[in-house]
């Protein structure tokens, strides 16, 4: 039996199982000390009287998805301010130019001092979320569905992939731990023969541990798909198909119906918004991009000051 899938969550559990992850706390304490180190925000401090109260809005400066509104009251928490958080937005929704997401009210010194640290967040994650729903709506009557990869900024990666789920993408492996991936180094390291019987033994252990997510192979030619479908199909769940031009996705895809159905197939290596919907279209069930989360542009987000009699 396999380990519960994080695809099956909603969005608010999911965000809340990554904010109760050990991690998250550490990164949100290093993103406080990056900023303040152990003091305080010097500018602000030398014009702003500590008592003056403020509000700001979290503004979209253009079209996208939101990701991240989720964990700001963490970041908040974190910096030890007392501002709070109204969202007028959910994580997941779409947004145009000039909409407003949130706002903050509090101590004006300890918004300017959460200002970057928010926005930064915000603006990342609502950037992988954005791409995520370009991608995915070029799928849309096909069987695929988008994925990332662990390509992801250091410390940011469960966050990311929460924002891949905003944008209605499906969740890859979280890290080394919850998944078995066999790729080409591993593949290597078996030395020669057919992948039915060098792999067989490794399959077979890793079958008997802890219960993962998916057990997961790449191959990258047609012959050694074949060896691998004359392995029982409870082995394997996913065959990787790296760098394969739709012509032999599409053989690939016959392969499989004719001898392990409930196998599924994902396509990766150098997909393209040019070339998705043609690799969708050969029949393959997933299709992984590194590029949704290593190269990803910021969303544009900005914070605007508002009038005191202004109401949230």
């Amino acid at each position: 039996m396999n380990a519960p899938d994080p695809n099956d969550l909603p969005l608010p559990e999911l965000a809340r199982r990554v904010l109760e992850h050990p991690s998250t706390a550490r990164l949100l304490e290093a993103a406080r000390e990056e900023d303040l180190g152990a003091g305080t925000d010097v500018t602000s401090a030398s014009v702003i009287d500590p008592g003056l109260r403020g509000r700001a809005a979290v503004v979209a400066r253009e079209p996208g998805v939101v990701s991240g509104l989720a964990f700001v009251p963490a970041v908040l928490e974190a910096f030890g301010t007392s501002v709070r958080m109204h969202a007028e937005r959910a994580d997941g929704d779409r947004c145009d130019r000039g909409d407003r997401l949130a706002v903050l009210e509090g101590p004006v010194i300890e918004l300017l001092a959460v200002e970057r640290t928010v926005l930064n967040l915000v603006g990342q994650l609502s950037g992988v979320a954005t791409a995520t729903h370009a991608h995915a709506q070029l799928l849309a009557g096909t069987r695929a569905v988008v994925c990332e990869t662990r390509k992801t900024v250091p410390g940011l990666r469960r966050m990311q992939k929460y924002a891949v789920r905003c944008g209605g993408g499906h969740l890859h492996r979280e890290g080394l731990h919850d998944a078995a991936l066999y790729k080409d180094n591993h593949l290597a390291a078996l030395g020669s023969g057919p992948l039915d019987l060098t792999l067989r033994p490794a399959l077979e252990r890793v079958r008997a541990g802890t219960p993962l997510r998916f057990v997961m192979v790449e191959v990258d030619t047609l012959e050694q798909l074949q060896e691998l479908l004359r392995l029982e199909e409870s082995l394997v769940d996913i065959v990787l198909l790296d760098n394969m031009p739709p012509p032999m996705l599409r053989q690939a895809v016959a392969m499989r119906d004719a001898e392990r159905p409930r196998w599924l197939l994902e396509a990766s290596g150098g997909i393209t918004r040019e070339a998705i919907a043609s690799i969708a279209a050969a029949g393959v069930d997933r299709i992984s991009i590194g590029g949704l989360t290593h190269s990803v542009r910021c969303l544009d987000i900005g914070l605007d000051a508002l009038p005191a009699e202004a109401r949230p």
